[in-house]
């Protein structure tokens, strides 16, 4: 059983940046690839970034790509995203998530949602003009 606890969330004009992390337990963590999601009420959940299970291989957003870097630390449990130049249109809550099938660390982990098996209870960001 995995438990996933996001936090770093809060409130930051336009153009700021936040750092959310996520806190993983178990000892098979670093077999995991992680990824951030985000989903607004009455909305679908959507790909932020990913990061496979060794850290060589990452897949963004295009929404994000150039100004989100998702990294992770295994001998901590933990993965984070850095986000800069933040965007009004990046408000809503973001979720971390793992995905336990074991694959190569050089292979881009996937996008789609539903290939990830454990979910954080959800951190907010809210960016204001």
């Amino acid at each position: 059983q995995v438990q996933l606890v996001e936090s770093g969330g809060g409130l930051v004009q336009a153009g700021g940046s936040l750092r959310l992390s996520c806190a993983a337990s178990g000892r098979t963590f670093s077999r995991y690839n992680m990824g951030w999601f985000r989903q607004a009420p009455g909305k679908e959940r959507e790909f932020v970034a990913a990061i496979s299970w060794g850290g060589g291989s990452t897949n963004y957003a295009d929404s994000v790509n150039g100004r989100f870097t998702i990294s992770r630390d295994n001998a901590k449990n933990t993965v984070n995203l850095q986000m800069n130049s933040l965007k009004p249109e990046d408000t809503t809550t973001y979720y971390c998530a793992a995905d336990d099938r074991f694959g190569g660390n050089w292979r881009r982990p996937s996008l789609d949602l539903r290939q990830y098996d454990y979910w954080g209870q959800g951190t907010q960001v809210t960016v204001q003009v």
